[in-house]
């Protein structure tokens, strides 16, 4: 039987084993699939990606009781996208503008801030769950942002209770930083 509340403890440990996943797609497009598919690596990590975040997704479904499919409105999805444009003012492919946001999303606000707001309240569990969010990125560089837009989608999240509303507004924020990246190469 699913579960419906989380301890930090186990939102850490869930935090780790993603972060592990990370790590090991990562390690397989460098030191596997650029060398037996030079030409293909990069697709063939985006299906390693979409393969093992799928898993990763279908072990807390199994185990917790997310649904990321519940509170999506008209006015949470203008809520998304007014924090995408709010992220643009205050990254290279489909992993960071797509499956990257699914992931982190399904997993920082539908589980560990969905479920621990019962045990922790929604002002810890909304730190909380910003602070591993922030730890996920483990660039220090992007430590402060990322703990700044895991609160402003924290926030979303409790206003809307809808993944599906911040997903589309971490994806609609990669996006917009990705884009300011490589215009300037655009001619």
């Amino acid at each position: 039987m699913a579960q419906n509340t989380l301890k930090t403890s186990t939102a850490i440990l869930w935090t780790a084993a993603y972060f592990g996943i990370m790590v090991l797609y990562t390690f397989l497009d460098i030191a596997v699939w650029r060398k037996l598919f030079p030409g293909y690596s990069d697709w063939v990590n985006i299906i390693t990606i979409i393969i093992l975040g799928c898993g990763f997704i279908y072990l807390l479904m199994q185990k917790y009781k997310v649904d990321i499919l519940s509170g999506i409105t008209a006015s949470g999805i203008l809520g998304a996208v007014f924090c995408s444009v709010l992220f643009f003012l205050l990254l290279d492919n489909w992993q960071v503008c797509i499956i990257a946001p699914v992931i982190e999303e399904i997993l920082m606000r539908g589980f560990v801030l969905g479920l621990s707001e019962k045990s922790l309240g929604a002002i810890k569990a909304l730190l909380v769950s910003s602070l591993l969010f922030a730890l996920l990125h483990f660039n220090m560089v992007q430590t402060l942002s990322a703990f700044v837009c895991g609160i402003i989608l924290g926030l979303l999240y409790l206003k809307t209770k809808s993944v599906v509303c911040c997903i589309i507004a971490h994806c609609g924020y990669n996006l917009a930083s990705y884009i300011t990246v490589i215009y300037p190469y655009i001619k």
